[in-house]
C-alpha cells in the first residue's frame, strides 16, 4: 500500500466517524519553543491546554513534522529521520478512551478491501500505563485481547505530558510483532521486534509542579478529558510494503536509487554507503519539504537546521564519490514522490529548486575555502607541538563558514589530528540556549508562562482585539504582572504588563510592530504602554510604565492607542503587501516574502532571489507602487474560508499560522493575501514610497529597505538639498552632476597615479647616497634607513630590493628600511644569498621589528614585510633589527 493511499485511507475513515479534517499546518510554527512543528499534535496545544475553544468535538488530520534533534543518528538506525508525517485523531471533551481504542482497532484490523490496514490481529499488542485498569479492560473488551498481549508499563513509556504543568495522562501504544529475526520474545525495551506504531494519549489529569517526565504531582482531573493520538505513516508503510525501514518506503527508496546510479556504488553493498544512501534520501526530502513551507537556508534558526541537512546531503553525495552537483537530479525525484499528498510542491518547485540549487553551489564554494582553512589550522596545531584541533577553531568553521562538524573531525583525522569535539558542542549548545532565550525574552520578557497561563484561565476567554475598528475602547483589568509574577496591583514607576478583557492595541505579529499608547483607569492612574505581545495564544500583554496614580486587578480601564503611530505602521504594511506585487510582478512567483518589519514611516521586506535586484527593476517596481497611490486604490479586509481565500488569488504567507477562517486583505482588485494586521483604508493615504535600495542577508535572500508617507517625502527632501549644494559648487545642472563627478574623479585617480610616480623615482633616486650609509655587523654589511611619512609598503618593497642589489654578492648584505602611511609604520627587510648562508633570514628580522611597532609581520627568508600602530618607534625598530643581525650572526656561526 502506498503512503498516499495510507494518508488517504486515514483521512476518509476519521471524516466518516465524524471528524473535521483539518489540514497540515506549515512546518513552520508560531511557538517561541519550537523551531519546527515536530508532532501532530503540536497545531492543537491551544485547544488541549485551554487556552482557545476548539471549534469542532472531533478532528483528524496528518501533519507535517521535523525533527533534528538526532540528526547525527539518522540512516544508523531504523527509526531516526528528520522529516515525518503524524496522522491523528482528536476529541475535545467528547468521546474518550473507548471511542479512542475502539476505532483504531477498527481501522488497524479492518481488511484493506474494505478500506483498513488489515495488520493481523494475531501479531498485535497494547501497551498500558500499568495504573490504567480502564485501559486494560477496554481491550480486552473492545479489541479481545488476552492478557499476555497487554503489556504494562511504566511512566517512562506510557505516561504523557507536555513536560510543564498541564493537562496529562496514560497512554496506550498499538505494537506489532515484526517476528524473531527482529529480538528476543517479549523483550519490549530493546530491537525492533515490537514496533510501535500508533499511540493513544488518554488527556484526563491537570498536572502540577512537574520535576521530569516521570516525577510530577497530579492537582487533580481535568474539568474535558481529551484524546491526542499520532500514527506514524512511514513506520506503517514499511509495515504494509515489506520493507525493512523507513528509508525504504515507496515516498524515499528512489532517491537512494538514483544516487546508486550518480555513485556507481550500490545499496546494501556496504553499511558505511548505507548510512550515507539514507542520509541522501531523508535529507533531500526534508529540505524539500522545509523550502516549501518558506524556509530559506541561512545562519540562524530554521533557516541554519535547512542548510545543515542540505549540505549534509551533498556532502553525503561527495563521499559516495560524486562531486558534481546533485541536487537538480534528486530533489525533482523527491517533488514527484510527495507531490500526491502535497500537490503545491509542484506549482511551487521552481522556487523550491532555485534556493536548493543555489545552496548546493553555495556549499560547493564552501568546501574549497574550508578545506584550505582547516588546512591551515590543522598546520599550525602540529607546529605548535599539539595534536588536537581546538572547540573553538571547529565552532568557527562550523558557525562561519558552514564547514559540518563531521567534514572537519573526518578530514583532521586524516592528517593525524584530533579535534576537540566536546569543546565544540558545548559552544554549539551555548549557541542554542541564546537564540532560545532571545525567541523566549522576545515572546514573554522572561515572564513565568505559568503565570500568563493562571490570567488566561482567570480570564477563562481569548482577549478580544478590537482594533480593526477602533482606537479608543472601555476595558476591564483582567491581569497585571510584575517582573513575571501576578500581582494585584502596581504603583507609579513600576514597569508592569497588563491584560485587558479587551484591547484595541495590536500586539506585535506578521511582522508589524506593536501599537503604543495609553491605559487610563477609573481610580485617575495613567500606564503608558510601550510594547504588545502575545506570549501565548488568545492572550494580549501590554507592556508599560505606571506614569501615575496605583492601578488594581478588576479596575475599569480606558485604552488610547497612539492614533499617529498606529497610521504611520498601518501605512507601511500596506507599502509592504504592494512592494511585494510588484516585485512578484517583476521577478515572477518564485519572489516570495520571506520576512518583514512594518514600522513607523519604514518598513523592510525581505524575498527569496538568487541574485540582485537590478537598478532598473527596483525602479520599475517603485514606479509601479507610486502609480497605484495615485489611483486611490480601496484597502479592505475580509473574512472568508482557506478555500475561498485561495479561489480568490490571495497569497498566503509562509510561517503564519491560519485557521479555517482567514482575514484577507485586498488593495484593490490588484494585491491580495491573508493578513492579520492592520492597514490604510486607501493606497492614497500612504502618500509616496522610496525604495533606499535592495541587498543580499543570507543565501538566496534579498533585503528591500523604503521609506513611507512623510518619512520619504522628508528624504528626498533632504536629497534634493544636497543635489542643489553639488550644482551650486560644481556649476552644472542637475542632470549634468553624474558626467562631471565622474570626470573629477577621473582626474583625481590620473593625479594619485603621477604623484605615486613621481613618489618612486624620488625613493629610488636616493638609493645613490643610502649605500653609503651601509656598515658593518659582525661581518654583514647592514644599512637600516627610515624612509618617512609618506612612503608605504610597495615604495619600500622597490627600495629595498635595489639596495640589495647595490650591495653585491660580495659578502653577506641586509637591508631594512622602513616608513609611515596614513599614519601606521611598515618596516620591510631584505637579505642576499650569503647572509641567509650565514643564518640572517628576513622573516625573522621582521618579527622582532614589527613587536617594536606594535604589530606583527612576517614572510620568506629573502624578503619580508611587516607593520603596526606606533610610527614613533621606527628608529627603535631599526636599532633591534641590526641588534637582531648580530644575534643571527652569532647563532648561526
Amino acid at each position: 500500500m502506498e503512503s498516499a493511499e495510507i494518508r488517504r485511507r486515514w483521512l476518509s475513515f476519521f471524516e466518516a466517524a465524524g471528524h473535521t479534517v483539518v489540514p497540515s499546518a506549515p512546518l513552520v510554527h508560531d511557538d517561541p519553543t519550537l523551531l519546527f512543528v515536530n508532532a501532530g499534535m503540536v497545531p492543537f496545544k491551544p485547544y488541549f491546554l485551554g487556552q482557545q475553544s476548539a471549534p469542532w468535538p472531533r478532528a483528524t488530520s496528518v501533519q507535517k513534522c521535523v525533527r533534528t534533534l538526532d540528526i547525527e543518528e539518522v540512516g544508523k538506525t531504523t527509526r531516526h529521520g528528520t522529516f515525518f508525517q503524524m496522522a491523528g485523531n482528536f476529541s475535545f471533551g467528547d468521546y474518550f478512551k473507548e471511542g479512542a481504542i475502539q476505532l483504531a482497532w477498527e481501522l488497524v484490523t479492518r481488511p484493506q478491501d474494505q478500506g483498513g490496514y488489515g495488520f493481523p490481529e494475531r501479531d498485535l499488542y497494547a501497551s498500558v500505563y500499568h495504573e490504567d485498569q480502564e485501559a486494560i479492560d477496554l481491550w480486552r473488551r473492545v479489541a479481545g485481547l488476552p492478557d499476555d498481549r497487554i503489556v504494562r508499563l511504566g511512566k517512562k513509556d506510557n505516561y504523557w505530558s507536555m513536560g510543564v504543568p498541564g493537562p496529562g495522562g496514560p497512554c496506550s501504544e498499538i505494537l506489532i510483532d515484526r517476528g524473531p529475526e527482529f529480538g528476543a520474545e517479549r523483550d519490549w525495551d530493546a530491537g525492533d521486534r515490537y514496533l510501535e506504531f500508533w499511540n493513544l494519549v488518554f488527556m484526563q489529569d491537570e498536572l502540577s509542579a512537574v520535576r521530569s517526565k516521570e516525577d510530577f504531582d497530579v492537582a487533580g482531573p481535568l474539568p474535558s478529558k481529551n484524546i491526542d493520538t499520532g500514527l506514524g505513516l512511514e513506520r506503517v508503510a514499511y509495515l504494509l510494503q515489506g520493507v525493512d525501514n523507513m528509508y525504504e518506503i515507496d515516498e524515499v527508496y528512489p532517491v537512494i536509487a538514483a544516487a546508486e546510479e550518480l555513485s556507481g556504488r550500490r545499496y546494501g553493498a556496504d553499511p558505511a554507503d548505507d548510512v550515507r544512501f539514507r542520509v541522501v534520501a531523508d535529507h533531500v526530502r526534508s529540505g524539500l519539504m522545509l523550502i516549501g513551507d518558506g524556509v530559506s537556508p541561512g545562519n540562524e534558526g530554521g533557516g541554519y537546521v535547512l542548510r545543515r541537512l542540505l549540505r549534509r546531503a551533498v556532502r553525503s553525495m561527495r563521499l559516495l564519490g560524486v562531486q558534481d552537483p546533485s541536487l537538480p537530479t534528486l530533489l525533482p525525484i523527491s517533488k514527484d514522490l510527495m507531490k500526491a499528498s502535497y500537490p503545491e510542491l509542484e506549482t511551487d518547485f521552481g522556487r523550491i529548486s532555485q534556493l536548493a540549487y543555489g545552496e548546493e553551489e553555495a556549499f560547493s564554494r564552501t568546501l574549497s575555502s574550508g578545506t584550505t582553512i582547516l588546512d591551515t589550522a590543522v598546520a599550525k596545531v602540529k607546529a605548535g607541538g599539539s595534536g588536537t584541533l581546538g572547540g573553538a577553531e571547529a565552532f568557527q568553521l562550523h558557525d562561519t563558514y558552514g564547514f559540518p562538524i563531521d567534514l572537519t573531525l573526518e578530514m583532521a583525522a586524516e592528517q593525524g589530528v584530533e579535534v576537540d569535539e566536546p569543546g565544540f558542542r558545548r559552544l554549539m549548545a551555548e549557541q542554542r540556549d541564546r537564540a532560545k532565550a532571545d525567541a523566549r525574552a522576545k515572546k514573554s520578557g522572561h515572564g513565568d508562562t505559568t503565570a500568563y497561563r493562571s490570567v488566561a484561565d482567570a480570564l477563562g476567554r481569548s482577549v478580544e482585539f478590537t482594533g480593526y475598528d477602533e482606537v479608543t475602547s472601555e476595558a476591564r483589568v483582567a491581569g497585571l504582572l510584575v517582573d513575571g509574577a501576578v500581582v494585584q496591583q502596581a504603583h507609579a514607576g513600576q514597569e508592569v504588563e497588563v491584560v485587558l478583557d479587551r484591547t484595541p492595541f495590536y500586539a506585535e505579529g506578521g511582522g508589524q510592530l506593536a501599537d503604543g499608547g495609553l491605559i487610563r483607569l477609573d481610580s485617575g492612574a495613567v500606564v503608558r504602554v510601550h510594547d504588545v505581545q502575545s506570549p501565548m495564544g488568545g492572550l494580549i500583554v501590554h507592556k508599560a510604565t505606571v506614569v501615575s496614580g496605583e492601578v488594581a486587578l478588576g479596575e475599569q480601564a480606558h485604552s488610547e492607542v497612539d492614533i499617529a503611530r498606529r497610521r504611520s505602521i498601518s501605512r507601511a504594511h500596506t507599502a509592504t503587501h504592494m512592494v511585494h506585487k510588484a516585485i512578484r510582478e517583476a521577478l515572477g512567483d518564485t519572489a516570495t516574502q520571506a520576512g518583514s518589519e512594518n514600522a513607523p514611516g519604514r518598513f523592510r521586506f525581505d524575498f527569496t532571489a538568487q541574485s540582485a535586484l537590478p537598478g532598473s527593476v527596483l525602479h520599475d517596481v517603485e514606479a509601479r507602487v507610486n502609480a497605484l497611490l495615485m489611483d486611490d486604490l480601496p484597502v479592505r479586509a475580509e473574512v472568508m474560508t482557506q478555500a475561498q481565500a485561495r479561489e480568490a488569488g490571495a497569497m498566503a504567507l509562509f510561517g503564519e499560522k491560519y485557521g479555517d477562517q482567514v482575514r484577507v486583505v485586498s488593495v484593490g482588485d490588484w494585491a491580495r493575501e491573508l493578513c492579520g494586521g492592520t492597514h490604510a483604508q486607501r493606497s492614497g493615504q500612504l502618500g509616496l514610497v522610496k525604495l533606499l535600495g535592495e541587498a543580499s542577508i543570507g543565501s538566496g535572500v534579498r533585503r528591500v529597505e523604503a521609506l513611507v508617507g512623510t518619512d520619504a517625502y522628508d528624504f528626498l527632501a533632504r536629497e534634493h538639498a544636497v543635489v542643489g549644494q553639488l550644482t551650486e559648487v560644481l556649476k552644472v545642472r542637475p542632470e549634468e552632476l553624474p558626467e562631471r563627478v565622474h570626470g573629477i574623479l577621473a582626474r583625481l585617480r590620473d593625479a594619485e597615479k603621477e604623484i605615486a610616480a613621481a613618489r618612486q623615482q624620488q625613493v629610488l633616486a636616493a638609493a645613490g647616497t643610502l649605500v653609503e650609509q651601509a656598515r658593518d655587523v659582525y661581518g654583514v654589511t647592514y644599512l637600516g634607513h627610515d624612509a618617512g611619512e609618506g612612503v608605504g609598503g610597495d615604495d619600500l618593497r622597490r627600495l629595498v630590493t635595489d639596495l640589495r642589489g647595490r650591495l653585491g654578492q660580495d659578502r653577506p648584505s641586509v637591508v631594512a628600511l622602513t616608513g609611515t602611511a596614513k599614519g601606521r609604520p611598515v618596516v620591510v627587510v631584505a637579505t642576499n644569498d650569503q647572509a641567509r648562508q650565514w643564518g640572517v633570514k628576513a622573516g625573522a628580522l621582521v618579527k622582532v621589528a614589527a613587536q617594536v611597532l606594535g604589530g606583527g609581520g612576517g614572510g620568506k627568508d629573502d624578503l619580508a614585510q611587516g607593520g603596526g600602530t606606533d610610527a614613533s618607534q621606527t628608529s627603535a625598530a631599526l636599532r633591534r633589527i641590526e641588534h637582531a643581525v648580530g644575534e643571527q650572526v652569532t647563532q648561526g656561526r
